[in-house]
């Protein structure tokens, strides 16, 4: 088997290059907000609603993006508390650029100053303010200041960094074996060469055929490890879920709209535009349909991953949630062991859904260059 480099060197690069632009933290509004109840802050918390409130702060912390690594914090009940984990670039465009690291903002606590300019932290959105970091509130108590652009390396993007380089590392190793070796795998690539040929025999070549499968073979590998390892990375400590984000999920569902669109053969859009054996009236009704179609392929794509992925964290840090709700040894050991069952299954799904994606993707392909049929000369 050969694997082609540079195809894959150039996808995977056009992923870290877009994704970027199209996720930042400003995504911290995505409806997984919607799906964790906030206890108002204005009014005096009794103790088992201050603990319902940290309960949901623990799901949002997960499942949102942030400026910052943050790994656990020690010390909440001595009233000196203290968060362990590491900052990240903060990049804005602000009259010029911006640039900073995440610690000057001590967790929102502060205010950061660049050159000259002062800005806030506030729910991972960054607002220009002044020296003592005040933000004016509207009607609906949203800050109204003026946002730079923001172009940070959030934890969400820095895992899609860190993917893209394990991907990199893999592919030129298992390349480089592959010549050494005379074809045969060896070390790492002996678990990931099986996975390989089940994509290129099980999805690649079914659905799109024999003639024009190569050509998608780099995106097809380069998507399917992609959503993997990010979704595998999800069910780590380190409380990231990228996966969960809609952007990323709709900028992948983009790069399979355009490379579908770009590669179509003139069969596929003549189905669309003038589908053979319709009667004239029934075209141009028809066609706009047909069109609308190839929009909502990518946008079913979007949704799915981006669903099911946001869906099985909410339930799983649910659980989790719960051992603190019963504090006893049968409530929280009920919870623990529903926890790690429901692990054990996100595990199915990460790898599951990453199959999903790929294997409509060659769908779309497929469909994109399927060969002008005899019935329809006929007709």
């Amino acid at each position: 088997m050969v694997i082609s480099k540079k195809p894959l060197h150039f996808i995977v690069a056009l992923l870290v290059s877009v994704l970027p632009l199209l996720t930042s933290a400003n995504s911290s509004d995505s409806t997984a907000v919607q799906t964790v109840a906030v206890i108002s802050e204005e009014k005096v918390l009794t103790q088992e609603e201050q603990g319902e409130k940290e309960r949901a702060e623990f799901i949002q912390h997960h499942l949102l993006d942030s400026h910052e690594f943050h790994l656990f914090s020690y010390g909440k009940q001595s009233g000196e508390e203290k968060h362990i984990g590491f900052p990240l670039p903060v990049i804005l465009w602000d009259n010029g650029l911006q640039v900073f690291m995440s610690s000057k903002f001590h967790h929102g606590e502060t205010v950061a100053e660049s050159n000259g300019n002062f800005y806030k932290l506030y729910h991972e959105k960054i607002y220009k303010t002044d020296s003592n970091g005040t933000l004016n509130m509207d009607e609906h108590n949203h800050p109204s200041n003026v946002k730079p652009l923001d172009l940070s390396i959030t934890k969400n993007i820095f895992m899609v960094l860190v993917a893209s380089l394990l991907m990199f590392w893999l592919f030129v190793s298992l390349g480089k074996s592959y010549k050494k070796n005379n074809g045969i795998a060896t070390g790492v690539g002996r678990f990931f060469e099986p996975i390989i040929l089940f994509i290129r025999d099980d999805i690649a070549i079914p659905n799109i055929g024999e003639k024009h499968y190569k050509k998608y073979m780099s995106y097809l590998l380069t998507v399917f490890f992609f959503i993997w390892f990010l979704n595998m990375f999800g069910l780590t400590p380190l409380g990231v879920n990228v996966t969960n984000n809609i952007a990323i999920t709709a900028a992948l569902a983009v790069l399979t709209y355009i490379i579908t669109t770009i590669t179509a053969n003139k069969n596929y859009w003549g189905h669309i535009f003038w589908m053979p054996g319709v009667p004239v009236p029934m075209k141009i009704i028809l066609a706009p349909i047909e069109l609308l179609g190839t929009l909502i392929k990518p946008f079913s794509l979007t949704v799915r991953l981006y669903a099911n992925m946001l869906a099985g964290h909410v339930v799983l840090m649910s659980i989790i949630a719960m051992m603190y709700t019963f504090n006893n040894m049968i409530g929280s050991s009920l919870s623990f062991v529903l926890a790690f069952a429901l692990s054990i299954l996100e595990i199915l799904v990460a790898g599951l859904q990453a199959y999903i994606f790929t294997m409509l993707t060659a769908l779309y392909f497929g469909a994109a260059n399927e060969e002008h049929h005899h019935e329809d000369a006929h007709h």
